[in-house]
């Protein structure tokens, strides 16, 4: 006799009480955000929040909120900071993919699994209608990349554009008119 596996649902994830994801039936949990990669976080979803005040044309999402999704291989997602425009979702996840979704890396998003894992996720949130997807990397050197922009249009493997510290970052075409100088995702001591 074979069991099979139940495949989790979106009511599931409803009752997980840490930042989680389904992808391929399963619910993924993340860890806590540590102190920088938090910060960048918040720093950029204050930049989305001003431009939402002033364009009105969606809503500035912070870490730790879902997305349902209806993907073959994954019914959500919990970007650490995104861009939405659609329904006012109440209680309940936003639907459907933001149209921005920024990934700020951890300590532990290193290596090539992690490398291989993200750039899955960036085709899964192509597949569900984000237009541009942020790679933060704030371990990098001055002289590297601190953000990489991943468009739908250029794909999940090679970026668009490549910001580095000094320079001023955008999520074109997605949101136009905004943008962010790449210094300020390091946390002002």
């Amino acid at each position: 006799m074979t069991l099979t596996k139940q495949k989790a649902t979106i009511e599931d994830l409803y009752r997980v009480k840490e930042k989680a994801e389904i992808v391929n039936g399963e619910i993924i949990r993340y860890m806590a955000t540590g102190g920088m990669p938090g910060c960048a976080g918040d720093e950029i979803y204050s930049a989305l929040r001003q431009y939402a005040k002033q364009y009105r044309t969606g809503v500035a999402v912070g870490d730790n909120k879902g997305f349902h999704v209806r993907l073959p291989n994954r019914t959500s997602f919990s970007p650490d900071t995104a861009y939405y425009i659609g329904p006012n979702p109440g209680m309940k996840f936003y639907e459907g993919a933001p149209v921005f979704a920024v990934e700020v890396r951890s300590e532990n998003d290193y290596g090539l699994t992690a490398e291989v894992d993200m750039a899955a996720k960036r085709r899964d949130y192509f597949a569900a209608g984000t237009q541009v997807v942020w790679d933060v990397d704030l371990l990098s050197d001055e002289a590297e990349a601190v953000v990489r922009k991943y468009t739908a249009a250029g794909g999940a493997d090679t970026a668009d554009a490549i910001f580095k510290r000094g320079e001023i970052a955008d999520a074109l075409p997605a949101l136009p008119g905004w943008t962010m100088p790449a210094d300020d995702l390091y946390e002002k001591q």
